[in-house]
């Protein structure tokens, strides 16, 4: 299972169960904010950390095969070239980690953002000189996640 399948099972997984964003694999905040005032704060704060974004993905395709029905669901990636470029040289193994995402969607009057916790990268990539690396990603998605949930 890649890996957009996987956290899109495991959105599906929490929205069901209505479990609370603790999950260890996953980091998520709800923003008060509309759908697209929440989608203009997250690009906003994916550039702040100093990212570029490479591509907003609808999935509105295949989640309506599924039957459900949103014009509203993004998955943002965003990395920083030279970052990405030297990871993918030293560590090919983590190319289909790469760009980092997040996913965007709406909820009523919320948003919600999500993304699978970067630090669970370190299971499968135990190499110490990825680990400050990992660390900083999620500074980083922590700091992008807080920049959404409170703004208002």
């Amino acid at each position: 299972m890649n890996f957009l399948n996987r956290l899109a099972a495991l959105l599906l997984l929490a929205a069901a169960c209505a479990a609370p964003a603790a999950a260890d694999d996953l980091l998520m905040a709800r923003s008060d904010l509309m759908y697209p005032e929440a989608m203009m704060v997250l690009q906003s704060a994916i550039k702040a950390q100093g990212y570029t974004i490479t591509r907003l993905q609808q999935v509105n395709e295949n989640l309506a095969k599924r039957h459900y029905k949103s014009d509203m669901y993004r998955v943002v990636f965003f990395g920083k070239y030279d970052e990405v470029k030297a990871l993918a040289a030293s560590h090919p193994e983590l190319i289909p980690y790469l760009p980092l995402n997040i996913t965007i969607f709406a909820e009523g009057n919320n948003a919600i953002v999500l993304t699978a916790h970067p630090r669970t990268l370190e299971e499968f990539f135990p190499d110490p000189k990825l680990k400050p690396i990992f660390e900083r990603w999620e500074a980083d998605m922590v700091k992008i996640m807080d920049t959404v949930r409170e703004s208002k």
